[in-house]
Parts: structure tokens; C-alpha cells; sequence
């Protein structure tokens, strides 16, 4: 099976801290430098009722695919709730980590492949297991962890890296940070220094993607 030269999977410390919009970013970055780069969203679920575009829809349009290349329709759930628990209470079959990895497909073109988890690390991703588990079967070449950059944002960090570090390299990207608010920066620092985190706040795109051409 094709393996993108770089697999970069993709994860957060929760919900609605940003990781579709870090991840649609990193793909137009290295789109705009010549790389042919293709995104997955394993298994997604979203509010019947909401109007604004699924993640699978946000990340086709970053990356010049079809929406359903990004994420197969029957790994797409209108209820909001972990794509498990949203299968089975709208009476879908059960699937696996497994059943997620082999339908993870990329062309032969690609060079970058980007895989976006669904929650935090340990959120239900699939009946036996959660993003950690996705990327330990997939072995990629880093992970990225989004965060919020104010209050909370230590804890969270720490706890989501932890067992992210286990399975790759691991660089954290706080989103809406601002230098001058003390409290980002103040998060920032005791991060980097206290606890070994690395960082990136700019060319997110160029770190993770080893800087090809």
C-alpha cells in the first residue's frame, strides 16, 4: 500500500480547539510549495442541525480532494457524539481501530498525508480504541497537538502529550495565541521549560514537513 513520504497525524486537547483549521492550513502551506499533499478524517461526527461545513468538506477544500476520499460516507455521523457512540446510537455497525487504519488510502502521488484524529487523544475514535491507538497502527513521522493557548492550557497539554510521545515525535501548536497576552506567554514558557514541550508557533507547515521543497 502507498505510504505518503511524510504521515503526520494530527490531534488536540479536546473539541473545538482548532485542529481542522491548523490541519486545512498545513495542507494549503505545503500545497503552495509544490507538495501534493492528501488528508483523512477516519471516522467524523457532527449536529444533523449545524450548516457549517463538515470537517471532511473543510480539509477536501485544502487539499483539492473529493470530501469523501477525506472521510468514506459511512464513517460520517449527524450526531454529535464520539464517532462510536454516534454509530451505534443511530444503528450503524461497530468498527475497529482496524477497519479505520485499512481504509486510510492515499495515492501514489502523495507526499504529504495528513491524518486528523476526532476529540482529544484518548476520545473514543472507534469501538477498541482512540486517536493514540489510530497512530500507533499508523506509525507516522510526527503528531501535532493543538491547544488553546489560555487558562487550563498546561494541564491539558501535558496530560494529551503524554501518551501522544509514546508513538512519535510531538510538537504543539497553540492556537490564538497572542505574545503579548501574559498569560499565553507565561503558558508558554513554563511548557517549554519545565516540561521538555516543543513548541511551534510559526511555519508550522515547514517544521512538521521536514522542510521539502
Amino acid at each position: 500500500m502507498t505510504r505518503p513520504t511524510t504521515v503526520v497525524v494530527v490531534s488536540g486537547t479536546g473539541t473545538e480547539v482548532g485542529k481542522t483549521w491548523v490541519t486545512a492550513g498545513i495542507a494549503r502551506a505545503r500545497r503552495a510549495r509544490g507538495n501534493v499533499v492528501e488528508a483523512r478524517k477516519p471516522a467524523q461526527s457532527f449536529a444533523a442541525e449545524d450548516s457549517h461545513p463538515r470537517d471532511a468538506e473543510v480539509l477536501a477544500d485544502a487539499t483539492g480532494e473529493d470530501p469523501s476520499s477525506v472521510c468514506p460516507a459511512h464513517r460520517s455521523f449527524a450526531l454529535a457524539m464520539a464517532p462510536p457512540m454516534a454509530a451505534d446510537a443511530l444503528g450503524c455497525d461497530p468498527f475497529t481501530i482496524a477497519d479505520l487504519v485499512s481504509e486510510t488510502r492515499w495515492s501514489d502521488a502523495v507526499v504529504v498525508g495528513l491524518v486528523e484524529g476526532a476529540g482529544g487523544p484518548r476520545s473514543p475514535l472507534a469501538s477498541d480504541g482512540d486517536t493514540v491507538d489510530l497512530a500507533r497502527a499508523l506509525a507516522p513521522d510526527a503528531i501535532i497537538l493543538v491547544s488553546d493557548a489560555g487558562l487550563g492550557t498546561i494541564n491539558s497539554v501535558r496530560l494529551a502529550t503524554e501518551p501522544l510521545r509514546a508513538v512519535a515525535p510531538v510538537v504543539v501548536f497553540l492556537n490564538r495565541y497572542t505574545d503579548t497576552d501574559e498569560l499565553h506567554r507565561r503558558n508558554r514558557v513554563w511548557l517549554e521549560r519545565d516540561h521538555q514541550v516543543e513548541i511551534v508557533l510559526d511555519a508550522l507547515a515547514d517544521r512538521i514537513a521536514g522542510q521539502r521543497p
